[in-house]
């Protein structure tokens, strides 16, 4: 059985709060199934047999202790001192470095530590580190900015990968000009005396522009750049080749009113939607998929470029495709009055939204009219301009039978996080100029549903046939998470079980919508979940509430999906047993690994370069106010999340006001010692921009008005206690 369970595992006994339990108690934690809990056993003994847990006095399991030295991944802290991550997962967790302790290592290097005790505090033996050698550097490539020093010229890399500066010689050999953005490579370490030295291999561009911050992103990001000629060839060859009317084995839905719902910008539609109702009152839902199946076959050029991307990267003005444009944007788009060759699956449902019967099929469809969300969201407010009298009647039976299925899934656990999204307003040159909220108008959630309930359909009938198959997974969280959830929410002001349930999840949530804690709680709830991920166990996905899962819906986007095509075509044709050998074949384990990497890759470069653009933006601002709202206290200071640019920005705590400020860890806040005012979870806050810091993405901000307005002197506040009590009554 596979790296999810070890993972896992490992997970919950790295936790702060983790006390050892026995193995079943472990797997209950972990929220094994009894039908899974042989597989779990089979991952905790392989485990324990290479060292990385062991099972002590009275069969209790732990991670093993700290001592001697330890091989890890390095992460520097731009303060100077930095933490190693053990490979072998130990009792103490990661291991404190001391600034003169870090040999000079950088974020990402291997290296290995020696471990020194530092005495105990609180019962405990405490551990720091000493960087002893470096055994693999990370990487010897940087994005940064030049600029001038008295001294000579360096680069300042961006974001925290590697925070020193890099000296640089012979800048005129590739053109650059100070305050342009470069790409870097370094020839000679840092050491404590001198900076790293390198030479510039590319000129991006002048920082600040749109063009140079995208280079920059997928340099950063290692993103895919142009396909090769073979992929092209291949592309060029099946749009020759594709002649629609020749769909004699294909069900011929041409005939149907089908229609697609997608983003004004979107190019590349790979689902499209057809309902009809039948004399008893029951609905059949028709979900329409791009069939790429049929164009990019097994270890085929555009396959294997395919499997290498993993996934469409969607960032601000730009997708780079996991497929070439003449396939996602031509003959596999379900263009409007195009034929197309799709798979489908036809959902019946009764008139309370159950399920009565499946059935899946390899099709041909026309849709009959592309429309946005703005206009699908128009029509079910009745404006119905240049909307054909049968997508109106199809957009409104969509929104009946969408909002039957939610009430269901909803009722069987399904969770939804009021997670805000912001839409990035960019003028020609691609400068942010302001943000919005994302349009969050009731055809999303219809789509949504749609795509889930396919999704959800295609896993039940692959599991049903034991036919092996990429799955989508969220694992259920552990107990421990859960009761950390439990303490965050109640320093919200509110109080949960310690092991909450989906239901009581969503109740929470449901009660704090639109208000302004919702999004702080929404945070918590998401942070105590661990990440939806791609792999062949069946270990059903938590947070629809699905026992069965796969992604089946985006194949020119998402590769997993196109895997499951495949074996879902082998099925239609009756070829159950091809269909098992064919992923039986497959490594689909290191697959899933894989494009969950490349999916959680382009999710932070898409975040990258808003949190760039954003700050640009905002860097011209200084002084301005932003309304926030308070998402994550620490020692140092506050963090708040500004409402409008979905950005987090930092108040230390210095800037809070003139009092002793202190963060109080068991009730989540921080309280003025001498004001008595308090900072909490979820609160709302209006702030001031201070600085901004683009190369370290960093916002700097204080209260509009400090939330202290005197310091009470020691004297003054001894007096204020000592006061007598004025107010008589009964003794």
């Amino acid at each position: 059985m596979a790296q999810v369970y070890k993972d896992r595992i490992i997970k919950l006994l790295k936790k702060d709060d983790y006390k050892p339990i026995k193995l079943p108690q472990l797997a209950k934690s972990l929220g094994v199934t009894d039908e899974n809990y042989e597989h779990f056993k089979q991952d905790f003994e392989q485990l324990r047999q290479t060292g990385h847990v062991i099972i002590g006095a009275k069969n209790l399991v732990s991670l093993p202790s700290l001592s001697g030295q330890i091989v890890g991944t390095f992460r520097a802290n731009p303060r100077g001192f930095g933490f190693v991550i053990p490979q072998q997962a130990n009792t103490h967790g990661d291991l404190f470095i001391p600034p003169d302790d870090t040999l000079e290592a950088m974020t990402g290097d291997t290296v290995i530590a020696k471990v020194k005790k530092q005495g105990k505090r609180d019962g405990q033996t405490k551990f720091a580190g000493e960087i002893i050698q470096i055994l693999k550097r990370a990487q010897n490539k940087f994005v940064g900015i030049l600029q001038k020093h008295t001294e000579g010229w360096i680069v300042q890399p961006e974001g925290s990968s590697f925070i020193e500066p890099i000296s640089v010689d012979d800048v005129t050999a590739k053109g650059a000009k100070e305050k342009d953005k470069v790409v870097v490579e370094i020839l000679s370490y840092p050491t404590e005396r001198f900076l790293a030295r390198g030479v510039i291999l590319e000129v991006l561009g002048k920082a600040g522009k749109y063009d140079t911050e995208i280079k920059s992103v997928i340099h950063q990001f290692h993103l895919p750049g142009e396909f090769n000629e073979e992929c092209f060839e291949q592309a060029r060859q099946a749009a020759e080749n594709f002649k629609p009317e020749q769909s004699d084995e294909r069900e011929d839905l041409t005939g149907k009113v089908i229609i697609t719902i997608d983003p004004d910008d979107a190019k590349d539609f790979d689902d499209a939607i057809s309902i009809e109702k039948e004399s008893n009152g029951n609905w059949i839902l028709g979900v329409h998929i791009a069939d790429v199946s049929t164009f990019v076959t097994t270890d085929s050029p555009l396959d294997v470029e395919a499997k290498t991307r993993g996934n469409s990267v969607y960032l601000p003005g730009k997708v780079i495709p996991m497929l070439p444009e003449i396939l996602s944007n031509g003959i596999c788009s379900l263009q409007p009055e195009q034929k197309r060759f799709t798979k489908s699956a036809f959902i019946t449902y009764n008139d309370k939204g159950e399920i009565v019967s499946r059935r899946f099929a390899n099709s041909v469809i026309c849709s009959t009219q592309r429309l946005t969300y703005l206009q699908a969201n128009a029509v079910l407010k009745g404006h119905t301009k240049d909307i054909k009298p049968k997508v109106i009647e199809l957009v409104k039976d969509m929104e009946t039978l969408s909002r039957r299925i939610e009430k269901r899934r909803v009722n069987n656990g399904m969770l939804h996080l009021d997670l805000p999204e912001t839409e990035l307003i960019m003028d020609e040159s691609g400068q942010v100029v302001d943000a919005e909220p994302a349009d969050t108008s009731y055809p999303h959630t219809m789509i949504e549903m749609f795509m889930v309930e396919a999704n959800d359909a295609v896993a039940s009938l692959l599991d049903k046939q034991n036919i092996p198959f990429m799955r989508r997974i969220h694992p259920e969280p552990d107990a421990l998470s859960l009761q950390n959830l439990s303490k965050i929410i109640k320093a919200f002001g509110y109080t949960i079980p310690k092991n909450p349930n989906r239901k009581v999840i969503q109740d929470l949530l449901d009660s704090v919508k639109g208000q302004d804690n919702s999004m702080g709680i929404s945070f918590a709830v998401l942070r105590s979940f661990e990440k939806a991920q791609y792999a062949p166990e069946n270990i059903g996905h938590f947070a629809l509430a699905s026992i069965h899962y796969c992604h089946f819906t985006s194949p020119i986007r998402r590769y997993a999906d196109l895997l499951v095509h495949r074996v879902l075509n082998l099925y239609l044709q009756n070829r159950i047993n091809d269909a098992k050998h064919e992923s039986a074949t497959q490594s689909l384990s290191e697959i899933g690994k894989h494009i969950t990497f490349t999916e959680q890759n382009a999710e932070s470069a898409e975040n990258e370069l808003k949190t760039v653009l954003i700050l640009q933006m905002l860097s011209k601002k200084i002084g301005d106010a932003l309304s926030g709202v308070v998402t994550g206290l620490t020692n140092f200071g506050v963090f708040v999340q500004c409402k409008k640019f979905g950005i987090e920005g930092l108040i230390r705590m210095d800037d809070l006001g003139p009092d002793s400020w202190r963060y109080n860890d068991k009730n989540q806040s921080i309280i003025g010692e001498h004001s008595g005012s308090c900072i909490r979870m979820g609160q709302s806050m209006e702030a001031k921009i201070t600085s901004v810091n683009i190369p370290a993405r960093q916002l700097n901000l204080v209260p509009l008005e400090p939330l202290a307005k005197e310091k009470i002197s020691k004297k003054k506040l001894k007096d204020k206690r000592k006061r007598p009590n004025k107010r008589k009554g009964r003794k």
